[in-house]
């Protein structure tokens, strides 16, 4: 039971509806004036919901669902875009005040951070989980106007739930002792991890919530389910969760994506956006001192297939020119399997290290560039002219197009 977990105290900072706040804040003349605002997509109803506020959701607006279809459900409802450089700056911003807070701080996300504050009782002179939460809700938002939902409990997966009911703008905080009680009122679709694959065998045996789960023997999970996700789901039911909260957890992955203001079903066209979203993506991965290992195209096609391919290096890797000759066989090889118009193209760069030297790479037999101590050079000199001048002071020729092609924020 979770209850033997019961001397950590964990707490999960959410912030509300992110991008609209950082929307709000950005342009207080403007969206900030709005309270039906959707952040993602365009207002003809292109691109998808990165996120709505909350008098929108309650039009039954939801994150990723088509801007279309969202305009439909709330049709007077302003759609925005939002800075990805202000996203950024603002999330540090959370996160730089949390670490004044709290000894131990992990990013789950740009809008999530975890919190272990076991063993803080006498720093903090006795104050209950709950009393610090409130605290640290406060704080945040007095020091960055980003209002926060602080779910907590025994672990990190209480504190994930405990968010729910906390938001918007609140706390709630599952007491040890009281984890079982909590978790009995939830319905299975509310757990982490738990989706339409595993709900359906439940279904289909009547099992709806928790509680009703957790009475089933574990032997006749185990025959429905499979040992491995029955003994996952148990643990999940019972609210067992070891998993430590990490500080300074390394970044993951870089990426970045554009959804387009109209279809494209035009290879050339295609490329010159592969290739500025691959400059990017690159100029960052160089900025954060970082190589690479593996490569992913994402491409969504107009009926909203979306698909992806990947290609891991034997090295890392960090040059715009040897990464794009790889990611645009990726993407013609996408474009060869399903013709269809593309609505959103994106390039991600993972397995990430910061050990990374000069390497002789051959990449797709002979066909794409080595990555040298030559061409990294180049790459510094390029980065240090785009600091001085600006990001477009220094552009590959294939990515200015013959003719105007508008750009979407989302």
């Amino acid at each position: 039971m979770a209850t033997s977990e019961s001397a950590r105290r964990v707490l999960l900072v959410d912030c509300d509806m992110f991008y609209v706040q950082v929307a709000r804040l950005e342009d207080p003349e403007g969206a900030g004036r709005e309270e039906l605002l959707i952040v993602g997509g365009s207002p003809s109803g292109r691109g998808v919901v990165t996120s709505a506020s909350y008098a929108c959701r309650a039009y039954g607006v939801r994150s990723a669902m088509p801007t279309a279809e969202a305009l439909r459900l709330c049709s007077d409802a302003v759609v925005v875009g939002v800075d990805r450089g202000a996203v950024s700056r603002r999330s540090a911003e959370v996160r730089t005040a949390l670490g004044e807070l709290s000894p131990v701080v992990q990013a789950a996300s740009v809008d999530e951070f975890y919190l272990d504050l076991t063993g803080t009782d006498r720093l903090f002179r006795g104050e209950t989980l709950e009393a610090s939460a409130h605290r640290i809700r406060e704080t945040v938002l007095r020091r960055t106007r980003i209002g926060v939902s602080v779910g907590g409990g025994t672990n990190r997966l209480l504190a994930k739930l405990a968010t729910r009911p906390a938001k918007p703008g609140g706390v709630f905080v599952v007491p040890p002792g009281g984890e079982q009680a909590f978790l009995d009122g939830l319905h299975l679709s509310d757990l982490p991890g738990v989706g339409p694959a595993l709900l359906k065998p439940l279904a289909d045996k009547g099992l709806k919530t928790v509680a009703e789960a957790r009475a089933v023997e574990p032997e006749w999970l185990v025959r429905w389910l499979g040992e491995g996700r029955a003994r996952w789901l148990l643990a999940r039911l019972e609210g067992r969760d070891d998993s430590p909260v990490v500080g300074g957890e390394p970044r993951k992955s870089i990426s970045s994506e554009r959804t387009f203001p109209r279809d494209i079903d035009d290879d050339q066209e295609l490329d010159r956006r592969l290739l500025k979203l691959t400059v990017g993506v690159c100029a960052t991965l160089r900025d954060k001192g970082f190589g690479a290992r593996t490569l992913t195209v994402k491409l969504r096609d107009a009926d909203f297939t979306t698909r992806q391919r990947s290609h891991t290096f034997p090295e890392p890797v960090e040059s715009d020119g040897v990464v794009f000759p790889v990611a645009r066989e990726l993407l013609h090889d996408l474009r060869r399997r399903r013709r269809a118009g593309a609505r959103l193209l994106g390039v991600g760069l993972s397995n990430l290290t910061r050990d990374h030297g000069p390497a002789q790479l051959a990449l797709f037999e002979e066909r794409a560039p080595h990555e040298t101590d030559r061409t990294r050079a180049l790459n510094q000199a390029v980065d240090g002219l785009r600091g001085r001048f600006g990001h477009d002071a220094v552009l590959p020729a294939g990515i200015v197009p013959p003719y105007p092609i508008p750009e979407s924020d989302d």
